[in-house]
């Protein structure tokens, strides 16, 4: 009777050093298969491949850090000389001036001297210490005529369009014309300049360069426009650098609109007293309003007085 045989699954065999194979013979005496250094060996090294993502992966953030550092290094490098640019500019726009410019800047200042020495100009129904802005720029642009300048307080209105709203400003202007070859100057008189360009929330770069303007403006047309373009470009990047949005208000086609949009220029009410002008309102004849009722009384009396008036003309004669 023959011997059972048991079979050992493949999975199964080979384990350790020590195992022998039935169906196999050890006289040869061949060394058993070594499977820790095969599998493991291979594990291990499998281990290492996957390590290899991680250590990119972490190589790249290293970069990507880095980046960021060098970009906000780049942004400050660039947002220094940005504001000191702007400063520049408008340092440089300021101070040029011509003779006619001086001089109006010069009657300006002894106008706006006197008027806060005196502190009783206004004429309004509330007046205010030192004359309220409508006052003092009517006499300003009184002294600016007396002393020959073709001077005029200007009113711009514009209608709000998909870019801005609507709006209105008031300010004094001169136009001369006595330079053939340059033809026509105007010269723009501002009497707020830094508070048109005021912001709560505005950073310390604008601040300062709003605090380089003058309170009292007195340039040409062209001057003032490079202006009102160097404060818009740099209200812009402060409202960029703080990240909040700029109003449409801030804009620099509505902050032109101000001093270019014209739409009347008066000169003679600039020129006539506020006690001539109440004079001449009281002059105007009054205007009789009359009903079907009072028709014919109204010419009864009308020839009352025409009677009287000429019997007193016979009495005289």
């Amino acid at each position: 009777m023959g011997r059972a045989t048991t079979r050992i699954p493949m999975s199964h065999r080979v384990l350790s050093p020590n195992h022998k194979d039935d169906a196999g013979d050890n006289s040869g005496n061949q060394p058993p298969v070594q499977l820790s250094g095969s599998i493991f060996g291979f594990l291990e090294e499998e281990a290492t491949v996957l390590s290899s993502p991680e250590n990119d992966v972490y190589n790249i953030q290293q970069e990507i850090e880095n980046h960021d550092e060098c970009e906000k290094h780049e942004d400050s490098d660039d947002k220094i000389q940005f504001w000191e640019t702007q400063r520049q500019n408008l340092h440089t726009t300021l101070f040029r001036t011509t003779s006619l410019e001086t001089k109006i800047r010069s009657i300006t200042k002894v106008a706006l001297g006197e008027i806060e020495v005196t502190g009783n100009i206004c004429s309004c129904s509330k007046p205010v210490s030192g004359g309220c802005r409508n006052c003092r720029m009517r006499e300003i642009c009184s002294r600016l005529q007396n002393s020959g300048f073709d001077s005029a307080i200007c009113k711009s209105k514009w209608k709000s369009s998909l870019d801005i709203p609507s709006g209105e400003h008031t300010f004094l202007d001169v136009i001369d014309n006595s330079n053939r070859k340059k033809g026509e100057v105007r010269v723009i008189i501002e009497l707020e300049l830094r508070g048109q360009f005021e912001m709560k929330k505005a950073s310390d770069e604008y601040n300062s360069l709003v605090c380089k303007l003058p309170d009292v403006f007195v340039g040409k047309s062209d001057r003032l426009q490079t202006v009102v373009k160097i404060l818009s470009i740099g209200a812009k990047r402060c409202m960029k650098e703080k990240k909040m949005h700029l109003g449409p208000w801030r804009k620099q086609q509505y902050m032109q609109a101000k001093w270019l949009r014209v739409t009347e220029r008066i000169t003679a009410t600039a020129s006539v007293s506020p006690t001539l002008a109440v004079d001449v309102c009281s002059t105007r004849p009054v205007r009789v309003r009359s009903s079907m009722l009072t028709m014919d009384l109204l010419d009864e009396l009308t020839n009352m007085s025409c009677f009287y008036a000429g019997a007193r003309v016979v009495e005289v004669l």
